[in-house]
Parts: structure tokens; sequence; C-alpha cells
């Protein structure tokens, strides 16, 4: 009888095994994992961890009695939303905007509307310079297939790119 009656008292939704399990089920935040299973989880260094803490785009770790650095779940999360941001060509700083915008939520869209529109600008401008460093090497090129060409039959020239390369200074 005093069986059923614990049952009885540890079952349902006002219970202490549903507590527990919920709790259980629900640890991801709570879970704290070392520096360097955060790193394998993320495919990062250690170092590289540290360094985003130290340039506060990453909250600072809290410590474990043995003074070990204990992250989070949202710290993984963060760590990614970071690759991710500089994937696409956002530099720390910018990162770093990008993770204040993120925590407004609502408010953030057209800062992050301006911040994308400005970096696209300047992936524009970096195709054009390589669209033009591409046709200037592509005319070098030329030259030396001509001077090559021109070798089989007449005496051996300087390489014409390196003689304009001296000639610009």
């Amino acid at each position: 009888m005093v069986a059923i009656r614990l049952i009885s008292l540890d079952s349902g939704l006002d219970s202490r095994l549903y507590d527990f399990v919920m709790a259980t089920n629900h640890r991801t935040e709570n879970t704290a994992m070392q520096i360097g299973e955060v790193a394998k989880r993320t495919c990062l260094t250690v170092d590289a961890i540290r360094f985003y803490e130290k340039r506060k785009l990453l909250p600072k770790a809290v410590r474990s009695a043995g003074r070990f650095r204990l992250y989070g779940e949202s710290s993984v999360e963060r760590l990614h939303f970071i690759q991710q941001m500089q994937g696409l060509g956002f530099s720390l700083r910018e990162v770093g905007e990008l993770i204040q915008l993120r925590e407004r939520k609502v408010d953030a869209c057209e800062s992050v509307k301006e911040l994308l529109k400005a970096k696209l600008a300047d992936v524009r401008r970096k195709q054009r310079e390589l669209r033009h460093l591409e046709s200037e090497l592509e005319t070098d090129l030329r030259k030396c297939k001509r001077e090559l060409n021109h070798r089989r039959q007449h005496a051996a020239c300087p390489c014409p790119v390196l003689e304009e390369a001296v000639g610009v200074n």
C-alpha cells in the first residue's frame, strides 16, 4: 500500500518525477561544456574561441571550481553564427554589430539591410578590381607568349613583363 501511495504522489504534472524528467530533457543550455568540447563541436581551435571571448564576440565563460571555462549550448550557437558571418565576408567588427543587432531581433532589420547593402557594394567593388587585375594578367601573359615565340627564331630578349615592371618605378 505504501508503494502505491508513493507512485500516486510522484505521478502527474506536479510530481518530483515530472520535474526531474523535464529538467533532464531540457538540459541543453545547462549542460556545461569545456572549451575542448566546444572546439570540437564548432570545428574551431581553442585559441580561436578564447580570441572571440577576448574580443567580446562571445560572452565571458563561467568558470568551474578548477578554473576551467564552461560553455553552454548558446555559446556553440553563437560561434556558429560568427563563422557564418565571417564566411559571408563580414569583419569581426561587423560581426560584433550583427550580434548586437541579433539581440534586438525585430528592431534590427533595417540596420541589417544597410550592413548587407554596404557589404554587397564592397563585394562588387572587389569584383571590378579583380576583373581589371585579370585583364592585366592576361595582357602580360600574351607578352610572355609573344617573347617565347620570338625566341624560337631570334636571340632571346629580356622578359617584357619584367622590363616594364622595372620601368614603372
